[in-house]
């Protein structure tokens, strides 16, 4: 079967000078200002992974994370409340920084729970009364280490959701 041509053929020679892309045309973006290089830290910072997690997947990895680190704290440390408690604090910024910009705020909500999902490894006690006895002095005497994680978790997503607001507001003043 033979093919025809889809578009006729453009007598005219072209130009020397490039043509704008056809975003530019229709009144698109204007061209990117050129921006200086990053400091060495930040551009160390931006090689770290940068996954994105859904509210569910930010509760999961939380509390995974912390009882993983509550085991690890009972095997290496003998149960240290202290060591569980510093543990808990880079959890809680991970969290914060990994979670996705429509779920902020579910990351200042899961870190509680999973700091006591973490704690049950730990929790003094045989049965199941006295290990729950023990889950709850452990929450009552570990507020401090609960309370200040917490409170990074939802200033650093205070933070983005002010700087996500900000970007939209620019970018729904800018003329068309």
């Amino acid at each position: 079967m033979e093919q025809h041509r889809t578009r006729p053929p453009h007598p005219r020679a072209r130009r020397e000078t490039p043509s704008l892309p056809p975003q530019a045309a229709r009144g698109g973006r204007r061209p990117a200002a050129v921006r200086r290089p990053a400091p060495p830290v930040v551009q160390a910072v931006r090689r770290f992974p940068d996954p994105r997690l859904t509210g569910l997947g930010g509760g999961l990895f939380c509390g995974a994370a912390m009882f993983l680190l509550g085991s690890l704290d009972a095997l290496l440390f003998g149960s240290s409340l202290t060591a569980y408690g510093v543990l808990f604090l880079p959890v809680c910024v991970l969290t914060a920084v990994w979670v996705r910009r429509g779920d902020l705020a579910t990351a200042p909500v899961v870190v509680p729970i999973a700091f006591a999902v973490g704690l049950l490894p730990i929790a003094d006690g045989e049965g199941f009364g006295s290990r729950l006895m023990g889950l709850v002095t452990a929450l009552a005497t570990q507020a401090g280490w609960l309370y200040g994680g917490t409170l990074v978790t939802g200033l650093i997503v205070t933070v983005r959701r002010i700087r996500l607001l900000n970007r939209r507001r620019r970018a729904n003043r800018r003329p068309v």
